[in-house]
């Protein structure tokens, strides 16, 4: 359908495209003479034929062979909505909302004596950078982060500027929240995947009610989307903790920038010792009775309160014990009563615990 609006024609598209804004067909016309409509004849496009890694927000751009409007627009596969436009050889689709990641795009056209023209390109991933950026802003990483050029920020509530910069990520400086120890630096790594990142993502899933996992899908990318546009933050804030197996034994841990708690505390004994290594915490119980088999082959079943797993069947919890402060645990760091009720709040979901060495 074609409907003449001043000087402009607007050719509305089938359905998934959007309208389709093109320029006067009669600038190049002398008089009232109209200038014919042409095949499509591209000689290049961009994103290139073939290339790998494109962004799904870019426009799609084909220079053609004439200035002369097209006979007939290309089809987009698979479509999306957005909006076609034709300045002088160049013919331009802006896509509203852009494609997701790896997709395989097709453009394709009728050209001259009933040939067709087709071409394809591959679109890229979200950047993991552009992850860690938002998860600085929404509190989720022990450091904040800012665009280095103002102008560079994508809106909240400008959702194509944000796909675009999810592909594209703006350039800006990663500062660290100060009060933290410096232990926890070494687990950083701007745009690479690092156990800081790992640990915020599990945080952001536990907030927003999703399935607990290391790895950033295409629903975490989702989510993280919308709750950058909502302005969701992180209501938990920031935990790092760290069990020395040092003499004595203590846990430690900050948030939000503090120390907030420490106490003595039990690591493993020499034949069920506590891993050394940095973990989240993957899984939470108020109260639990705890399982297991002892070194000797006996089996033990101990009420246990104010549980957080962080590897494997190692978490920290309260243990009623005569003393604190060195190994005397199956693998676990045990707390007393009052210590493991105040440590256990700040032990949310994804929470970096440190176990180590003497």
């Amino acid at each position: 359908m074609v409907a003449l609006i001043g000087t402009s024609a607007v050719v509305v598209a089938g359905a998934g495209v959007g309208a389709i804004l093109l320029t006067n067909a009669h600038d190049h016309a002398k008089g009232s003479a109209a200038v014919a409509a042409v095949p499509l004849h591209v000689m290049s496009a961009t994103p290139a034929a073939g290339s790998q890694g494109a962004s799904g927000a870019a426009p799609i751009k084909l220079t053609l062979a004439s200035s002369n409007p097209v006979k007939s627009l290309p089809v987009i596969t698979p479509a999306v909505p957005g909006s076609w436009h034709q300045a002088g050889r160049t013919l331009t689709f802006t896509p509203a909302d852009g494609f997701t990641p790896h997709t395989r795009v097709t453009v394709s056209g009728a050209g001259a004596k009933n040939t067709m023209w087709t071409d394809s390109f591959t679109t890229g991933g979200y950047s993991l950078l552009r992850l860690q950026q938002l998860l600085a802003e929404l509190g989720y990483l022990p450091l904040s982060w800012a665009a280095t050029d103002a102008r560079d920020t994508a809106g909240p509530d400008d959702a194509a500027a944000q796909l675009a910069a999810a592909y594209t990520p703006p350039a800006g400086d990663f500062t660290w929240d100060h009060g933290y120890p410096a232990t926890l630096d070494y687990f950083w790594r701007p745009g690479q995947p690092n156990l800081i990142t790992t640990g915020a993502i599990m945080a952001f899933e536990s907030e927003h009610g999703m399935n607990l996992g290391e790895t950033v899908t295409p629903a975490v990318w989702n989510a993280v989307l919308r709750a950058a546009a909502a302005q969701q933050t992180n209501k938990n804030g920031y935990t790092y903790a760290i069990a020395s197996k040092a003499t004595p034994e203590t846990l430690t841990i900050w948030h939000d920038g503090r120390r907030v708690f420490s106490s003595y505390a039990n690591t493993g004994i020499p034949v069920s010792p506590t891993a050394d290594g940095t973990f989240p915490v993957y899984l939470r119980y108020y109260f639990q009775i705890m399982k297991g088999t002892n070194p000797d082959g006996s089996h033990y079943a101990d009420p246990v309160n104010f549980v957080a797993y962080f590897n494997g069947g190692d978490a920290v919890h309260y243990f009623p014990r005569y003393s604190y402060g060195w190994p005397q645990s199956l693998g676990c760091v045990e707390l007393p009563y009052a210590a493991a009720e105040k440590a256990w709040p700040y032990l949310s979901y994804g929470s970096l615990v440190t176990v180590a060495p003497a």
